[in-house]
């Protein structure tokens, strides 16, 4: 069996601490909500990570991912696609899974 870790989490389920995330984490959160992550889901949630870390805590919007995951995976990605990996809104859920601060932006553009 694997080690079992605890990480603290708001109220809302986001982790306080975005450096106590790991793909287990990531794992265990996904399975919270539902999703089991494949490896589209994987492109979205290190991207979203790597804005937040390496670009002054950007969290993008929904267009925004759109646009990074129609480059990564070399084909025009429509919201849809991203509603239907992240049903809970993308940049929320991701963001979610991702171990992000929850962020504060309403709406999706």
């Amino acid at each position: 069996m694997g080690l079992e870790v605890t990480v603290e989490t708001t109220e809302t389920g986001y982790l306080l601490d975005h450096n106590a995330w790991d793909e287990n984490v990531a794992r265990a959160l996904a399975e919270k909500e539902g999703l089991e992550l494949t490896e589209q889901h994987w492109d979205v949630l290190n991207y979203l990570r790597d804005e937040y870390i390496n670009n002054n805590a950007n969290q993008p919007n929904d267009r925004n991912m759109n646009k990074a995951m129609s480059e990564k995976w070399g084909r025009k990605v429509s919201s849809k696609e991203l509603y239907d990996l992240f049903p809970g809104k993308p940049s929320k859920q991701a963001g979610l899974i991702a171990g992000l601060p929850e962020s504060r932006r309403k709406g999706g553009y």
